[in-house]
């Protein structure tokens, strides 16, 4: 079976786009899980804290 390019192309638009819901539905999923606030709001301030004072 010899496969034309159209169908290729078809094949990797339709596989593409899932593929891109899927990772931005894993990503969104990851950021707003209940358990990982903790750790985002440590990175978020930790941040602030190793400033020694106002930038010159």
């Amino acid at each position: 079976m010899e496969i034309s390019h159209d169908t290729l192309v078809a094949f990797a638009k339709t596989f593409g786009l899932f593929y891109l819901i899927a990772m931005f539905s894993v990503a969104v999923l990851y950021a707003f899980w209940p358990s990982n606030g903790k750790r985002f709001e440590h990175a978020a301030k930790s941040v602030l804290d190793d400033e020694d004072g106002p930038c010159r």
